[in-house]
C-alpha cells in the first residue's frame, strides 16, 4: 500500500491558502477516485482505496506542518511500511 500524504495545517485558519495545498491535493484525489476521508488513525485523517490498480491510503496529518513527521512516522510504523511506500 502506498501512503499519499498531503501536508497542511488543521483547522479553518489556513483553509484554502497555499499552506494547505497538500490537503487540497489529497481532497482532490479523494473526490476523483471516490476514496472517503473519514477514518482517524493516530494523528491523521485517512481514506483507503485504489488508484489505478494500486492500494493507497490518502493521509491528511492533523498536526501542524512542522510536526507532520510525527503523524507520518506513526502510520509507517503501524503499517510496517518504509519511506519507499510514501
Amino acid at each position: 500500500m502506498f501512503l499519499i500524504v498531503g501536508l497542511g495545517n488543521p483547522g479553518t485558519e489556513y483553509a484554502a491558502t497555499r499552506h494547505n495545498i497538500g490537503f487540497d491535493m489529497v481532497t482532490y484525489l479523494s473526490d476523483k477516485y471516490g476514496i472517503a476521508l473519514r477514518s482517524k488513525e493516530g494523528k491523521a485523517i485517512v481514506g483507503k482505496g485504489v488508484i489505478e490498480g494500486q492500494r493507497v491510503m490518502l493521509v491528511q496529518p492533523q498536526t501542524y506542518m512542522n510536526l507532520s513527521g510525527e503523524s507520518v512516522k506513526e502510520l509507517l510504523a503501524y503499517y510496517k511500511a518504509g519511506t519507499e511506500d510514501l
